[in-house]
Order: C-alpha cells, then structure tokens, then sequence
C-alpha cells in the first residue's frame, strides 16, 4: 500500500495507522500536505478490542469519505434503532439522522482499519508499516519529528512539522511528549462477548440493564451478531468459555427470556473475548505535538463510541492542522482544536463513565424511561443521546425533563417519588417559582454527573425556550 513521498520534510508525522490515525492521514493527504503514516503492525491485522459498532456520524464520515465503498466484499446490514430495557421497562426508537444517515453500522473491525489505510495512501499519504517509534525529535523545546526502528531497514529519523499520536491508549507518543492524564477512573466495568451465528439479523442494538448486568447484542457483519455482557468490573466473573456460555445465557435470560430462547438455538461462532479499559482524558497537545483517538481520551466501552468519536476527532484535528499550516499560528490552532475536542466528547465522557457503572436503575429512573417510550421525541433523543448524535447538554435541561414528566403516565406503578416531582411541575397553583426549581433539584439528585447539566440549563421562560437536539456533524 506503500506511496512515496519526494523530497526527506514532512508536513505531518502520524503515528498509528488505525482508525484515528488513518483517518487524519486521509484528510490531510487529501488536502494536499506531505503525511508521513507509520505503525508498529503490518495490514491485515487484527485487534480483539472494539466490538465495531459505528454510530451515525461516523458513518456518516466513512461514506463522505469513501471507506464503506471498499467494504462492500462484506454483508455489512444498516442499524436502524436502539433499544434499552430495564426490567419490565422497555424503550425502543429509531436513530435520528445526520445528514440524511440514520443507521450505524458494525463491520469486520479488521477490514475496517484497512479500509481506511487503503484511502490514505490514496489521497497520498505515505505508509510505512513495521515501524517502532522510540523517541521525538526536539528543537528549542518544540517536537520536529520521530526516531525509531523499522522491521526490515533498522533505524529511521524523519521531521515534519507537527507529530501526531494516534497510537492508542498506550501511546508511546503521549508518553514521550508527557502528556498528563486528567479526569480519570480506573477500570469500571467489564465485558465478555463474541459472534454468534444463526440469530435472527434485526436492524437492532439490543442493550438491558438488570440485576447489576448489562446484556447487549446487534447484528454485525456477514450474517454474524454480537452477544456480551458487561458487569461491573469488581463483580466481572473469569471462567472457561462453557462457563461463560452458561453466565451470558442466564444474564438473557434474566433481562429477556424471549431472546435467551433465541441464543440458545443459535451457537456461539468464536471464542469469548473480555474488554475492559481504563478512563481517562490526556492533554491533547503541545509545541509540535497533538494527540488524537484514544491516544487523547479513552472512555469506557459499554456506549461504543470510540470509533465514532476517533472518526470525528480526526476530522477536528485535521482542520486544525490546515489553520496551523496556512494563515494561523499551529500553537493557536492547536489550542482550539482541544477546546473543540473537549466539547465533542467532555460531557458523553462522563455520561459514559457513569453508565458503565452498570448500576441497575432506581424505580424513578425506570419511570423516566418508561416516559420516554410514550414520548417518541423524548425516546428518539435518548436514543440519539447514546449515539453520540444528541450532545448530552441539549438532552438534559430543565426544560426537556419537566415536558417528560408529562408523560409519566398515571396508576400505582409510577414510585410516589416521581408524583411529587410532577405535582411540583405541575399542579401547584400559580406554579410559584420554587416548586419548579425544587422539582429541577430533585430530577438532579436523581441522574448522576448529568444532574450538573440539567441545573446549568436555562429556567424555562426565563432565557428562552429548550433548544432543538443538534447532531455532532
């Protein structure tokens, strides 16, 4: 797959050549500039840690971008909607659509990544494969370029002006550069899961939650779905694989028997893989440097949006680098692309570290979720919330919960909790200001870090009504 570039100075130095990198590398290349792609690995090669599901905007970048054209020797079926059961509790939306793509999809992660390496040699970046990085090159203080061993020709050194490192949660990159981990969490939950062959392909991402599991399935590639659980890491149970078979049936069982049934006429078609990774965002940049995918920020897997969010990392970070290489000092650049990067994946970041918590949901949560599903815009921007389309800070105001709570429903199952809140919304004559607002506290208390969203919202009325969902395109 190799281009040559002429002449020894690059413009961009990549290192990793998966999804965030290639990406990246595509782009830029594709924009003209001199990119340099290097990987340890050598195309095909297969990672067991990504259970390939893309949400919508980052399909919506891989047709822009021509990548799903080349994985057409795969039956690769269209996503539709998600859905989310809590015990009885059951909501079921299609995804919103971005840019007229309104399905996600889960190819063969492995043809995936050589798609996108493919295309970036096509837009004319140059890769070289079997290349070990060991050290930057530095001037004055400022990155210029890398240093490392090549598999087949021994030691390399080239320059360029701005490294990147997109070479993972263990980037060697961010390591050499000192870029300082912030916000993070240790391990929190874990997850066993593998292909199964035989089950029914519903354009559907299945996801429960009970009993402190968190099942979840989908149609995947060529005929195969995806079937795991995750638990919480502490309670993550280790076994032979008939073990494993027997935990994840009964954790159906429990959440859908219906489906358990399903699982239990079909078969398992490979062996159990377990996920698990720490959270945790990195300093996204510095002089001649930037960090992008997982090399900047590795979040829990139980929302699958790593890919989506390399995807549209990539997209940022490229951007920047063009401001930086033409009329804008790369420093500047630099700086904003971190403040939009924090702003794409901040506040999911902590929506997903708290949903892999994988705490079962309070009476009052299962009544909210059951108000979504008689909601269809409610339950659609749920839905697109999980998908990285809905920013969680349009999802969770004071305006959007007090409209749900009218579609609480009536009758003994809705917890006398969720009455009070509502009767505060709505019942108290003149709705006098601090019946509102205490009701606005309680649904705080009630949805974790997202709480803090919801009372940074405007007051309805006050500054302006609830704005519409905007998508992450």
């Amino acid at each position: 797959m190799e281009r040559p570039i002429r002449g020894s100075m690059y413009d961009v130095i990549i290192v990793g050549a998966r999804i965030s990198g290639s990406a990246t590398a595509l782009i830029l290349a594709g924009r003209g500039y001199r990119v340099l792609l290097v990987d340890r690995i050598t195309f095909p090669s297969p990672t067991s840690s990504s259970t390939n599901l893309i949400h919508p905007p980052g399909v919506l970048r891989l047709r822009r971008w021509g990548v799903l054209d080349r994985l057409k020797a795969h039956t690769i079926p269209e996503i539709t909607h998600y859905s989310l059961q809590s015990g009885s509790v059951r909501l079921v939306a299609p995804l919103p659509a971005v840019e007229g793509v309104g399905y996600a999809l889960s190819p063969p992660r492995i043809s995936l990544d050589q798609a996108l390496a493919e295309a970036a040699v096509e837009a004319g970046a140059e890769l070289r494969e079997g290349i070990s990085v060991q050290e930057l090159l530095r001037e004055n203080g400022t990155v210029v370029g890398v240093s490392g061993v090549s598999k087949s020709s021994g030691k390399i050194s080239e320059k360029a002006t701005i490294v990147v490192g997109a070479d993972g949660k263990n980037s060697r990159v961010a390591q050499l550069a000192g870029a300082e981990k912030y916000r993070d969490d240790p391990v929190l939950s874990k997850s066993s899961w593998t292909y199964w062959e035989g089950l029914e392909q519903e354009p559907l991402v299945r996801t429960y939650r009970k009993s402190r599991r968190h099942p979840f399935s989908w149609p995947t590639h060529d005929g195969l779905s995806i079937v795991g659980v995750a638990w919480p890491a502490e309670t993550f149970p280790s076994g032979d694989p008939d073990q494993t078979d027997r935990l994840v049936i009964d954790a159906f069982a429990d959440a859908d028997p219906e489906f358990a049934e399903r699982l239990l006429r079909a078969r398992r078609g490979d062996r159990w893989l377990t996920g698990a990774v720490p959270n945790f965002l990195r300093t996204s940049h510095g002089p001649g440097w930037a960090l992008v995918g997982d090399a900047g920020a590795t979040r829990d897997p139980i929302t699958a949006s790593g890919i989506t969010h390399a995807l549209l990392g990539a997209e940022l970070l490229a951007d920047a680098i063009t401001d930086g290489l033409s009329d804008r000092p790369m420093a500047e650049a630099m700086a904003d692309y971190t403040a939009r990067r924090d702003k794409l994946i901040g506040d999911h970041y902590d929506y997903t570290r708290d949903y892999a918590k994988v705490a079962d949901h309070s009476p009052e949560e299962r009544a909210l979720i059951a108000a979504m599903s008689r909601s269809p815009r409610h339950g659609q921007d749920m839905i697109g919330l999980f998908a990285t389309i809905v920013p969680p800070d349009q999802f969770y105001t004071r305006g959007n919960f007090r409209e749900l709570f009218g579609h609480l429903g009536s009758g003994p199952d809705v917890p006398w909790k969720s009455r009070l809140v509502r009767w505060l919304i709505d019942g108290v004559p003149g709705r006098p200001a601090w019946a509102s607002g205490t009701a606005d506290r309680l649904i705080a208390a009630k949805i974790g870090p997202m709480g803090e969203l919801l009372l940074r919202s405007p007051v309805p009325g006050a500054s302006g009504t609830r704005p519409a969902p905007a998508s992450t395109a």
